[in-house]
This record gives C-alpha cells, sequence and structure tokens, in this order.
C-alpha cells in the first residue's frame, strides 16, 4: 500500500469514526434533551402554575448543573481522552488503571459536592429571584442526590467513549431520560392530582429523577462493560506494556487532563450564573424602573428566559455537545501518532459537519419560533421573541463547546482558558449596558457578544497549530448557508399557509404547523445537500444509498 492510499486510509478511518460517534451521540442527545422537554407536560394546564414550576426548576437547575461540573471536575473527557491516546500506543494495561483511578476519583467528588450543595442551598436560594426562599432550599436539596451518582456514571461514560464505542454512551443517555421522565410524570400526577399537593412538592419529586435516572443508567453501562469483558481482558493480555506508570502519575495525569476541561465545560453555566447574579442586583429595579411589572410579572420574565427557551435551546445545543465528545479521542488519538495533516483534515471536517447539522437546525428553530413556543408554554409574543434571540445564541454556544473540547484535545489548554477568560470579560462589561438599553433581551445580546469574542480567539489558536484551508473551508460553509436560506425561505411560506389554516394562539394548530414546517424544511435541506453533494464530502459514500432510494442523480 502507497504513502498516499494509506494516508487517505487513515482519513477517511478518522473521518467514519467522527461521523458514527456524531450520529450515535447526537441521535442519543437529542433524543435525551426531547424526553427532557417532557417536563412541562404536568402543568400544561395552568399557565401560571406552569411558569411558577419552571422557575423553581431552573433555580434549582443552574446551581445543580454548576456542582455538576466541579463534581465531575471534566473527569470523563479526561478519561475518554487518555484511554483513546493509551490505547492507541497499545497501552490496555494503562487505560484500565486510568479508569479505576477515575472511579475513585469520582466517588470522593461526588459525595462532597452533594454535600455542599445541600448545605448551601438556602443560601443560593436567598440570591435568587424567587417568591420563597424555602420552596427554593427544597427543589435545591432533592437534586444534590443526583450528585452522588452522576459522576460515577460519566466516568464510565468516558472509559467507554475512549474505545471508540459510542453507541452505549448514546443509549445510556436516553436510559437515564426516559427513567427520569417516568419517574417525574408518575410523582408530579400522584402529588398532584391523587394527593391535590403542593407546587413545589411536585417540583421537588420531579427534579429528584435525574438521581433514579443516573440510577438506571449506570446500571446499563455497567452491564455493556461486563459484556465487553472478553474483549477487554484480549486486549489486556496482548498490552505492549512499554509505559509503566505509577498510581500517583496516573493521577497527576488526570487532575492535569481535567482542570481545564471542568473551566471550558463549565463555561456555559458559568454564563448563566453570571447572568443570574447580576439580574439579582440590576434587573429586577431596572425594569421597575421602566415599566409597571409586578413581582409576578418580573418572575415570569426570568422563567421564560432562563428556562423556557433555555430548555428547547439546549436540544439543538446537545449536538454540538454530541460532535464536541465524539471528536476528542478521534483527534488525541492522531495527534498520539503524530499525524498533524490528518488532524488537520479531520479539524476542517468538523467545523463542516458542525455547520452541515447546526447552521439549520438553528436557522430552522428561528422561522418556527412562534408554533414551537406556542406547543410547550402556550402563545407569548415575548416568550417568542426570546427564543429567536436565544436560537442565534445557541449557534455560539454549540461552536464554544466543539473549539474548547479540540484545544483541549490537541493540548492547548492555555489558549482554550485565555479564550474564555477574555469572553467573560466582555460578557460582564456588556450586561449592565445592554440590560439597561434593551431590558430582558440584554442578557442574550451580551451572551452572544462575550461567546462570539471567545470563538474568534478560539479560532485563531487551532489556526495556529493546525492551518486550516480557508478557501475549501469557506466555500463548503457558502453552500450550507444558501441552502439554508433557501430552506427557512420556504419554511416562511409554509409557515404564513399554517396561520390561514389555523389559529397561531392554539396548541394544537401551532403542532401541526411545526409539524408540516419542520417536514417540508428538512426534507428540502436533505433533497438539496444530496443533488448537489455537499453531503457527500462530509458523511461519506454511505450516502449513496440513500440517494437511490430517493432517486436523486
Amino acid at each position: 500500500m502507497s504513502d498516499e492510499t494509506r494516508t487517505k486510509t487513515n482519513e477517511i478511518n478518522s473521518q467514519d469514526k467522527m461521523v458514527n460517534g456524531s450520529a450515535w451521540m447526537t441521535g442519543g442527545s437529542i433524543l435525551s434533551r426531547i424526553l427532557g422537554v417532557l417536563y412541562i407536560i404536568p402543568w400544561m394546564g395552568n399557565k401560571d402554575v406552569a411558569t411558577a414550576a419552571n422557575a423553581l426548576y431552573g433555580i434549582g437547575y443552574t446551581p445543580y448543573a454548576l456542582f455538576l461540573n466541579i463534581a465531575t471536575a471534566g473527569v470523563p473527557s479526561a478519561i475518554a481522552k487518555q484511554v483513546s491516546y493509551y490505547n492507541a500506543l497499545g497501552e490496555y494495561q494503562v487505560s484500565r488503571d486510568i479508569y479505576k483511578k477515575g472511579l475513585q476519583i469520582m466517588a470522593i467528588t461526588g459525595v462532597v459536592s452533594a454535600v455542599v450543595m445541600y448545605v448551601i442551598a438556602p443560601f443560593i436560594a436567598s440570591n435568587s429571584p424567587v417568591a420563597t426562599v424555602e420552596d427554593s432550599t427544597q427543589v435545591i436539596r432533592s437534586l444534590s442526590w443526583a450528585l452522588l451518582i452522576i459522576p460515577c456514571m460519566s466516568v464510565t461514560r468516558g472509559f467507554i467513549q475512549g474505545h471508540h464505542t459510542m453507541a452505549p454512551s448514546a443509549i445510556s443517555q436516553v436510559i437515564e431520560q426516559v427513567g427520569r421522565v417516568i419517574f417525574m410524570l408518575m410523582a408530579v400526577y400522584i402529588i398532584r392530582i391523587v394527593m391535590n399537593g403542593e407546587v413545589v412538592d411536585a417540583v421537588s419529586a420531579s427534579t429528584f429523577g435525574a438521581f433514579v435516572g443516573a440510577l438506571f443508567s449506570t446500571l446499563y453501562l455497567l452491564f455493556v462493560i461486563w459484556r465487553k469483558k472478553p474483549e477487554m481482558d484480549r486486549n489486556l493480555a496482548i498490552s505492549k506494556k512499554n509505559s509503566t506508570v505509577s498510581t500517583n502519575a496516573i493521577l497527576k495525569s488526570i487532575i492535569k487532563t481535567a482542570i481545564p476541561f471542568i473551566i471550558i465545560g463549565s463555561g456555559i453555566t458559568l454564563y448563566q450564573l453570571i447572568d443570574q447574579l447580576i439580574d439579582q442586583f440590576t434587573f429586577d429595579p431596572m425594569i421597575r424602573a421602566v415599566t409597571n411589572m409586578t413581582t409576578k410579572q418580573i418572575i415570569d420574565h426570568y422563567a421564560i428566559v432562563a428556562v423556557n427557551a433555555n430548555k428547547l435551546i439546549m436540544v439543538v445545543i446537545s449536538i454540538a455537545g454530541s460532535m464536541a465528545i465524539t471528536s476528542v479521542p478521534v483527534i488525541s488519538e492522531l495527534l498520539a501518532k503524530n499525524k498533524l495533516k490528518d488532524m488537520r483534515d479531520q479539524l476542517s471536517n468538523n467545523i463542516q459537519l458542525f455547520f452541515f447539522i447546526m447552521f439549520p437546525a438553528v436557522i430552522g428553530m428561528v422561522v418556527v419560533s412562534k408554533p414551537l413556543y406556542t406547543v410547550f408554554y402556550g402563545y407569548s409574543a415575548f416568550g417568542t421573541s426570546i427564543l429567536q434571540w436565544s436560537s442565534y445564541m445557541s449557534l455560539f454556544l454549540g461552536l464554544f463547546v466543539l473549539f474548547g473540547s479540540t484545544l483541549q484535545a490537541i493540548k492547548q489548554t492555555k489558549s482554550a482558558l485565555t479564550s474564555l477568560f477574555i469572553g467573560l470579560v466582555v460578557k460582564l462589561i456588556t450586561q449592565f449596558p445592554l440590560l439597561y438599553l434593551f431590558q430582558t433581551h440584554g442578557m442574550l445580546l451580551s451572551n452572544i457578544l462575550g461567546f462570539g469574542v471567545t470563538i474568534y480567539l478560539m479560532l485563531l489558536a487551532l489556526n495556529k497549530i493546525a492551518p486550516l484551508a480557508i478557501k475549501p473551508l469557506a466555500k463548503q460553509l457558502s453552500l450550507i448557508v444558501l441552502v439554508t436560506l433557501a430552506m427557512s425561505l420556504i419554511v416562511f411560506v409554509v409557515q404564513l399557509s399554517m396561520y390561514q389554516l389555523f389559529d397561531h394562539k392554539n396548541r394544537l394548530g401551532a403542532l401541526f404547523n411545526v409539524g408540516i414546517s419542520a417536514t417540508i424544511g428538512g426534507f428540502f435541506y436533505l433533497y438539496m445537500t444530496l443533488k448537489i453533494r455537499l453531503a457527500d464530502r462530509l458523511l461519506g459514500n454511505r450516502i449513496e444509498g440513500l440517494r437511490r432510494k430517493l432517486k436523486i442523480k
């Protein structure tokens, strides 16, 4: 086999790993996010109750997300990166030792984080925009239990991902959400309908479902490892054992690799916390100064921005998260083998694949934002506007996740951290004036500016290490933008037609609107990308079968 053929084959193999992994992780992540949105179902009957429940839910989940990032400390991604690295070198014993040490670390950090979150719950609640501190404290504490089990579950996912096996991780995400949603629906039904209980008790029970879902997911992952044990034992028997790494060295290596992951991985949560903290001191008095809003209306606005729209855009952002998770072991393996050209090509492919999936998803969500918001939360012109701006923001959040993970995979954590820090400074500087000028929308605009600066700096850092072929990349991205704009125009026309048939304020009519618009828009985008061979470049020859089925030449 010639060097050129071997290089091409390696590139295809890397791209196949990326596409296959992304497909599994994206499918699992999107499905799990959609299941997560089902939280709104028990509250659909009463809009005021739904808004109050969402506000409590958001107040609990924002600090929980930060504690979860602290508890896992980026170890799952670090484990995936290091397992992939040592497996590529044939050092399977080292990979197993890394996993065992990671489990020990996660058990300790999980317990500590759970205890701390439980203890300081009253402090967090007292500094949040809520009606009562007691209710918020109860919800926050109900989430702390999940921290006992999720860290170990996450590190197990990382170990499996390090073997370039993404299907179990994706399936475990779905199992986690299915278990959580079933428990949540049953708990809310019993508390609210059967027992006629309080909203806070129902919310606390539903958020405790995070622990139940994690338990089911963990059991499944342990079953996967048990099933793969013979294969892993065979690999262990042929381990090269050229590298002798002590337990302390493994611990230091995990910590060294993990620390940047927590800062980058917590970036979105950190931005949300800054939003929340600044809102506590500026949002309430500023809104009161320029409007006649009541306390309840202010809390409603907070729920729409921080919870309602956020839950919907997280479905889209999960695509980027899935790609980032998949790309870390692939890029790490190429770096371990010193295949810099293949690594550069893979980076370019990752960016193109990101825009190929994310850009139409974001623009599509913007176009159907009115009926989409109506389906889940009831008609609201303000909610629709917030969802549109949040959708634009999700594109920046997605790029942030992808670029941050990629920089760490190529050992450029300093550049990633510097970019994040500068972006946070921009966010802090612009938050107050934008809140003053644009009220609630200013929160989203400051996020976009902060993430925009961070993304730009990260892209510069990536280009220094692996200079991208700008013209071919720009050509592919231009095609994606043109096809997406054509799709959005068609969906917009369909929307106008649907408004003539269905009341845009009616939930059922909005559901038909979203379903028909998304189907037509999705089919058009798929058809055009197949027709101009854009999909072939990113998804490989396997797409040829789909083209034949659709009779596209």
